[in-house]
């Protein structure tokens, strides 16, 4: 107590003495030297700007520069990621073209392979009918030799049959007048 006591008289006599004594006694008091302060408080100051120019401000700007690297690495990422949308948006549609086109040229192909076809079915059923016309006309005209050929045996073979039945030998013309009359009556029937 009696040091508080003390205090109270000390701090009532260094009131009237001043505000500077009065702060130096405080000083005192806590065992504070005052010049010893100043010296620190300077020091401090002086470790603090070399501290903050050369520790503080490069890695407040690295960590400036590094935020700035990642929005910019985001930003791409963006950019990016809006490029592959629309390039498979794109990649889809040109599939999609393709597979018309592909579709078309199948149709294509098959019209014509039909068309084709009906074309090569209708050449050969018109020269299957051209071959059988022909063959036609070839059968008639053997027929008409072999009808024409057999009429003149018929005819050489009445005549003989004639010289025998009248037993006498023909002359040519008469011949050839018989031959003649005898093709004539199977011409007619």
């Amino acid at each position: 107590m009696l040091t508080l006591l003390l205090a109270t008289v000390d701090t009532a006599q260094t009131a009237q003495a001043g505000p500077l004594e009065s702060l130096k006694q405080t000083f005192l008091h806590f065992g504070v030297e005052p010049k010893y302060l100043v010296m620190q408080v300077i020091s401090f100051l002086i470790l603090f700007g070399v501290l903050y120019k050369f520790g503080i401000k490069p890695t407040i700007a690295t960590m400036e520069e590094r935020n700035a690297k990642i929005a910019a690495g985001l930003k791409h990422a963006e950019e990016t990621q809006v490029r592959l949308t629309a390039a498979a948006q794109e990649s889809a549609a040109l599939i999609k073209a393709a597979q018309l086109d592909a579709q078309k040229l199948v149709d294509e192909a098959r019209k014509s392979a039909k068309e084709f076809a009906d074309r090569q079915n209708a050449e050969a059923t018109a020269r299957a009918a051209d071959t059988l016309a022909k063959a036609q006309q070839a059968i008639e005209l053997e027929h008409k030799k072999m009808l024409n050929e057999a009429r003149g045996e018929i005819a050489r073979l009445v005549v003989k049959t004639t010289e025998q039945v009248l037993a006498k030998k023909l002359s040519e013309v008469d011949r050839a007048a018989y031959n003649e009359a005898a093709t004539k009556e199977l011409s007619v029937s």
